[in-house]
């Protein structure tokens, strides 16, 4: 008896971090997925345990996303595609010359609307499919010292909402667009931020490990949610305070107490041992 073929998903800033954990965490569920990155060598390598299939992607390049999602395609169902690429500069917006503003952006916000928008070509002729967008708690409150790449977490959860919406409006009720809202992942972004007064905001809650986050991913993508936040409950503080957008900006002494006290917390957790 012929087995099924593996459903087929595509996740995007693969080579390490969080992307890696998800691509690891879908392999695991059954998924045969294909990692893309900025940095093929270490795509590549990142590869190698899942099944080894990989691809160089800028994910700023519209063509370029285009071509990777017919490669997918041809392998089989294309049942997901996740954006997870991103970069974080931190510190006040004011701070970031023009380059840095469209850097972010573009990685962001356009990267993912062109990951979006490939994969949807191809789920809507095929009438199925999951575009799952990691967005961060700070696409659901503006994050002091974050301010930039807060907009482009916003952009993005607005551009996503709106096209699951749009997607209904035209007819299509089995292609999907989820929102993956964690609060800080301890991964290589955050790595160099435990003494970086600009990052505090993503130390004022759960510092995730990205094999949670990743978890979480195929819960989802198994079952779809316009909006997750992880964990649900800073979820819901965020959201209150973006209701009440004066308390907010009240209570920002408080949000940078609590992220510096996150910030020498987490450097005590990943303090090597005491060798004596």
């Amino acid at each position: 008896m012929t087995q099924p073929a593996r459903p087929v998903a595509v996740v995007t800033g693969a080579a390490g971090g969080l992307g890696r954990a998800i691509a690891t965490a879908l392999h695991t569920d059954g998924w045969s997925v294909l990692l893309t990155d900025l940095d093929p060598v270490a795509v590549q390598s990142a590869a190698a345990p899942l099944g080894g299939w990989s691809a160089a992607l800028d994910v700023r390049d519209e063509d370029a996303c285009a071509a990777i999602a017919a490669n997918a395609a041809g392998r089989g169902d294309l049942a997901l595609w996740v954006n997870n690429a991103g970069i974080l500069v931190t510190g006040a917006s004011w701070e970031h010359d023009a380059a840095t503003r469209r850097r972010m952006l573009d990685v962001n916000t356009h990267g993912a609307m062109n990951g979006t928008l490939a994969a949807l070509t191809v789920m809507r002729g095929q009438g199925h499919g999951h575009v799952l967008n990691v967005v961060s708690l700070a696409g659901l409150v503006a994050a002091p010292g974050e301010t930039v790449y807060a907009a482009s977490k916003h952009a993005l959860l607005a551009f996503s909402l709106g096209t699951l919406s749009d997607l209904r409006m035209a007819g299509y009720r089995r292609v999907h667009v989820s929102c993956l809202c964690p609060d800080g992942i301890w991964t290589p972004m955050l790595h160099d931020r435990l003494d970086d007064p600009g990052a505090v905001a993503s130390f004022t809650g759960s510092m995730l490990t990205a094999q949670q986050v990743a978890a979480r991913a195929v819960r989802l993508a198994r079952r779809p949610r316009p909006v997750v936040s992880l964990p649900r409950w800073r979820g819901a503080q965020v959201r209150l305070l973006d209701a009440l957008p004066r308390l907010a900006v009240a209570l920002t002494p408080l949000v940078r107490a609590a992220g510096r006290a996150g910030q020498r917390r987490q450097r005590r957790r990943s303090a090597p041992p005491d060798p004596r």
